[in-house]
């Protein structure tokens, strides 16, 4: 075999060998050198969840998608990435006290929180509303919290903007950090 054919034998079945990796194959190679791999993936349409204390009803979650995600290291993910709806109930005579929408979510079992992201709102149940691009609940502390702007309208017309957001799990009341805003004064207000 001559040296030319011999080098273009080589060529042809490395270019073979290259053409035979796809991109799913790179990526997934990627994920092995990395560690993260992911165990199981199991997605649910239609998704609903009724959370329940001593036989009182405390929380109704509604997504269109629920993938959960179980990853190599360790501790289960519920992602919800079409978004997900959650009334929150009154534990005394059960009418919903307040809501809460966002177009993406993500739990971590390990960390008993959740991330929701992108137009996530909450209303209480004074009628104030909460905005902002990402909340964390922390089921651990039973409160909410953001280091990203969040925005309170309430009911009244305030308006309230800052950064580093506080709030219990029922929204009744909050702190805020650098905020700024719009507050409409009462009249006969006592020097």
């Amino acid at each position: 075999m001559k040296l030319s054919a011999f080098i273009y034998v080589a060529f042809l079945g490395l270019s073979l060998f290259l053409t035979s990796c796809g991109d799913d194959d790179l990526k997934n190679a990627n994920s092995v050198a990395t560690g993260k791999i992911t165990l199981s993936r199991d997605t649910t349409k239609g998704f609903e969840v009724i959370y329940s204390d001593s036989a009182r009803v405390k929380a109704r979650g509604n997504a269109p998608i629920l993938v959960k995600i179980t990853p190599s290291t360790g501790g289960m993910e519920q992602e919800m990435p079409n978004g997900v709806k959650i009334d929150f109930f009154n534990a005394q005579n059960g009418t919903i006290d307040g809501t809460l929408i966002s177009d993406y979510a993500i739990r971590k079992d390990q960390e008993l929180k959740t991330t929701f992201r992108k137009n996530v709102i909450v209303k209480n149940n004074k009628g104030d509303t909460f905005s902002s691009e990402e909340l964390i609940w922390d089921e651990a502390k039973k409160l909410f919290y953001s280091t990203v702007k969040v925005r309170v309208q309430s009911v009244d017309g305030n308006i309230v903007e800052g950064i580093n957001f506080e709030a219990p799990q029922d929204f009744s009341t909050y702190k805020i950090s650098n905020g700024n805003g719009q507050v409409n004064l009462k009249d006969n207000i006592a020097p």
